[in-house]
């Protein structure tokens, strides 16, 4: 998988958790903050700037 392939999975995962959270409204879901917390990671180090994905 080539750097661009795995920056496109990994933004897709991104905004896919974004929806489900924002999704769920008002309900706390931990494990659902922490998936985005280290996806928001993962692209931060590949130079992707998360803020305007973050709906």
């Amino acid at each position: 998988m080539s750097d661009k392939e795995l920056v496109t999975v990994t933004i897709d995962r991104y905004t896919s958790l974004q929806r489900i959270k924002k999704a769920n409204g008002e309900t706390v879901n931990e494990e659902l903050d922490y998936q985005i917390k280290t996806l928001m990671a993962m692209l931060a180090s590949m130079g992707v700037n998360v803020e305007d994905l973050t709906l």
